[in-house]
């Protein structure tokens, strides 16, 4: 059960800074490319970001070990 509203809003900032700021891109740019007014707007994103990107890691490396 989710106890949170869930808006277009925080999917669309979890991918855009999960693809974007684990792969290198400078918080600076991904600030301008997803419009943000205020910088600690996309400063929280990346921590969302990477924290789905920490746990897709984990999740991956487990499933990674049973291929067969």
């Amino acid at each position: 059960m989710i106890n949170n509203n869930l808006t277009h809003h925080k999917p669309r900032c979890a991918f855009d800074s999960t693809v974007t700021i684990s792969n290198g891109v400078p918080i600076e740019t991904v600030f301008k490319m997803l419009g943000h007014r205020n910088i600690k707007t996309t400063q929280h994103c990346a921590k969302i970001g990477k924290g789905i990107s920490d746990d897709m890691k984990s999740l991956h490396s487990k499933f990674s070990i049973h291929q067969f």
